[in-house]
């Protein structure tokens, strides 16, 4: 039987093919540029291409880690060189707002422009505002440097998820994802020797300014692998047809295409609402007369407003939605997506004071409570391995995910005993640390996994945006409750406990802790005062943290459970049966 011929065709800059043997029916690939570029490569990578890539990706990810941490100690040398801290609590909400909002738009423009297009953008970004940053004599220039740095730094981020998941099997993505964070095994340990060297033997500037040479240096062995697999698809013919939509089109149609293809309304409307959202919620804090200022109220009506409009705009008007809402329809989706904010949500509230508890409580040194804080990260990426060999042996994330959750809310319990200086209350919070964090490996990223599994492998770059996104809204919600915890009932207990004592001593105890305990060693009554004051608030948030986690687990349970197989997306990715239909495949399926 004749193969029936086909007719090139376009419409709206995408090409389709019509199949003349049936004259009314049109088979249009919706699927953006980019996908189908990465789609073609992905095929071509060889052993040694897709070798380069991962070393690649480890030796970018081991940059941008060492460097991440190394500049948030130049920061308060940088500061302190400018004389001036008024602008630095804003700086660092711009960051996170950029850590959350940036994902979309730049998910957005890896699907429509390509993998390749976006590591050219996060490195300029990431250059141009090291140097900025480096050369800067003022700390409005410093902050305008660190917003581009972040932008860049976030399309790492992103980027190195969304490749990873682009050429790994469901099979394999678990262990695969942890590659980016491989460098943190090692970088928790040599970053402080790091940036003591640097201080003693030069300047915070050159502690920046080295990295505009070393990021471009590491991201050599990704453009040779990305080069060398786009130079055999186009060998073997698989990049014939896939042009970019806008090619033959006027300047007023490129425009016009671009409009749509990068949803540019549901861009805005989105970054709009998340930043009209998290930074009230990240300036206020839990500081009452923050939340009465005008503006404060103001950027949170304006950002609730924007929800019903991007939902419409999204649902009725966008050609090609930012956030495909059908997606939402799934139930795996939705309880990962909380998960990942619940996670951010409850680790803040132990986390945000832990450094201050342990020098003030605990009377730990410089260098033994910058490691207690660096075992979360340090265990959950040794646990995350590990899981991700179990799972891939398995084929199975759901059960890995619930235990998870179980040893969270376990470790999250632990510390409302031991984040107090009793008997073995040392090693109870380290133990305490430890089991957070072997729990933090086990569904993170695995329920971030899944989420993408979820999906076709024209939305995974989407879905993996909006997955990093909810984390960061988590943060700035976590933030934002333990602010409003601590601000609240310490500075009264402090008071209480320390009027028989010296009741002006509470005021210098609250806002300069590190001056206050240097002043009053262990032992001394006004040293004990505080620490009981202490430990009243870190109970409330411990249980305030526990108890957000009982949620986490609700949530682990809704989990779908389907079986991960050896290719890069799931046969019942998007249908029906992988939705909110998907009860018999939940638990049952064991091969």
């Amino acid at each position: 039987m004749a193969t029936p011929e086909k007719e090139q065709h376009s419409y709206e800059g995408e090409t389709f093919d019509k199949d003349q043997s049936h004259d009314n029916e049109v088979i249009l690939d919706t699927r953006s540029p980019g996908v189908r570029k990465i789609e073609a490569i992905s095929s071509s990578f060889t052993t040694t291409s897709l070798t380069i890539l991962f070393v690649g990706i480890f030796l970018a990810s081991y940059a941008y880690g060492l460097d991440g941490s190394t500049r948030y100690v130049y920061q308060t040398s940088a500061t302190n060189s400018f004389e001036v801290h008024s602008l630095l609590s804003t700086l660092n909400v711009v960051k996170s707002i950029i850590a959350a909002a940036a994902q979309p738009p730049m998910s957005k423009a890896a699907d429509v422009f390509g993998r390749f297009e976006l590591v050219t953008f996060s490195a300029f970004f990431y250059v141009l505002g090291t140097i900025i940053e480096a050369s800067s004599k003022n700390i409005q220039t410093y902050a305008g440097g660190q917003v581009l740095w972040q932008l860049g730094l976030t399309g790492f981020q992103l980027l190195f998820e969304v490749l990873i998941a682009d050429l790994s099997s469901t099979r394999n993505r678990v262990l695969m994802s942890y590659i980016p964070a491989l460098p943190f095994l090692i970088n928790a340990w040599i970053s402080g020797n790091v940036t003591s060297a640097i201080l003693a033997n030069s300047t915070w500037e050159w502690g920046v300014g080295m990295w505009c040479i070393i990021m471009p240096f590491v991201c050599i062995p990704i453009y040779v692998a990305l080069i060398m697999a786009r130079r055999k698809a186009a060998r073997d013919g698989k990049l014939v047809g896939i042009v970019s939509g806008s090619k033959n089109l006027s300047i007023q149609g490129k425009l016009i295409w671009f409009f749509w293809q990068m949803d540019v309304i549901g861009v805005i409307l989105l970054t709009a609402m998340l930043s009209l959202i998290l930074i009230p919620l990240t300036v206020a804090g839990g500081v009452k007369a923050n939340w009465q200022q005008p503006y404060i109220i103001i950027m949170l009506v304006f950002g609730v407003i924007c929800i019903p409009l991007f939902v419409i705009w999204e649902s009725k008007f966008a050609r090609h939605p930012c956030v495909p809402f059908k997606l939402l329809n799934n139930r795996t989706i939705l309880a990962g997506l909380l998960m990942a904010m619940l996670l951010n949500m409850t680790w803040y509230l132990q986390g945000d004071y832990l450094y201050t508890v342990l020098s003030v409580s605990f009377d730990e040194s410089v260098m033994s409570a910058t490691r207690i804080t660096s075992l979360y990260s340090f265990c959950s990426v040794i646990s995350g391995v590990v899981g991700g060999f179990f799972i891939r042996y398995i084929r199975h994330i759901k059960w890995v995910a619930v235990t998870g959750t179980f040893l969270y809310i376990t470790a999250l319990g632990l510390m409302i005993k031991y984040r107090s200086a009793a008997d073995n209350g040392h090693a109870g919070v380290i133990g305490a640390q430890i089991l957070l964090g072997i729990a933090g490996g086990l569904f993170p990223y695995p329920v971030q996994a899944l989420v993408q599994a979820a999906t076709k492998h024209e939305h995974v770059a989407m879905i993996t945006a909006l997955y990093l996104t909810t984390y960061q809204i988590g943060s700035g919600i976590g933030n934002s409750v333990s602010g409003a915890i601590w601000t609240n009932t310490l500075p009264a207990q402090l008071e209480q406990n320390l009027a028989p004592i010296n009741s002006s001593l509470a005021a210098i105890a609250y806002s300069s802790p590190f001056t206050f305990i240097a002043e009053y060693p262990m032992g001394t009554p006004e040293r004990s005062a505080v620490i009981e004051a202490y430990n009243y608030a870190q109970r409330l948030l411990t249980i305030t943290g526990t108890c957000l986690a009982i949620p986490l687990i609700i949530a682990a349970f809704l989990l779908g459970n389907p079986r991960l197989e050896d290719t890069q997306a799931l046969d019942s990715a998007e249908t029906s049966t992988q939705g909110t239909l998907n009860e018999h495949q939940d638990d049952v399926e064991t091969k």
